[in-house]
């Protein structure tokens, strides 16, 4: 690759990350485009060669965002299971990791959502879809560990559960809702389990 091309990305890079620390820490809205050229220390026209406009750059980093805390959700996962836990208490431990983790501020995809107020804005519709494929990794966990029927019909309520959690979370600016949501969808995941035998 070319000192040129790699600069380039370098740069585009660098915005990204810039863009996400600061979108996350204040907000989509409150962020504007100045802030980030100066943080991200790259002339106004390199942002507009790499992204089209604001909007262009806030799908950029939701897709970053997902990237980076799927990544980093997996190896606390990891962590928790190599310690003798299933997958489904590594999963609420996780989350409890990731309440307790510097500069919390509740889920990026969420806030996303609100901040836009367009269900049909490209950030949005990222958003849901992340949160779709979220869902589904938990569907997948409960599976291995009580199987697809018991899977399939608390999947659903255990999701609501993990969102009402990561709310509760930065309202309270507390972890032990990641606590009330794992004993409640072990409650129930367990009670289904008993049903079906």
């Amino acid at each position: 690759m070319s000192k040129k091309r790699t600069r380039k990305t370098d740069a585009r890079q660098r915005m990204v990350e810039t863009a996400e620390r600061l979108f996350y820490a204040e907000g989509i809205r409150a962020v504007g485009i100045d802030r980030i050229i100066a943080e991200a220390e790259v002339a106004k026209m390199t942002l507009y060669n790499h992204f089209s406009s604001k909007d262009d750059l806030i799908l950029a980093v939701l897709k970053y965002r997902e990237e980076k805390f799927d990544s980093l959700f997996e190896k606390w996962m990891e962590r928790h299971i190599k310690a003798g836990m299933d997958r489904l208490e590594a999963f609420f431990a996780a989350l409890k990791d990731w309440f307790e983790s510097p500069g919390f501020r509740g889920c990026m995809f969420i806030n996303a959502c609100v901040e836009l107020a367009d269900a049909g804005h490209e950030g949005s519709q990222f958003s849901a879809q992340h949160k779709e494929r979220f869902h589904t990794m938990l569907r997948e966990i409960i599976d291995e560990t009580a199987g697809a029927k018991v899977a399939e019909t608390t999947a659903p309520a255990v999701s609501l559960l993990v969102e009402g959690a990561i709310v509760t979370a930065v309202m309270e600016q507390s972890s032990k809702p990641a606590d009330l949501a794992r004993d409640a969808a072990l409650a129930l995941v367990s009670k289904t389990s008993r049903k079906r035998r």
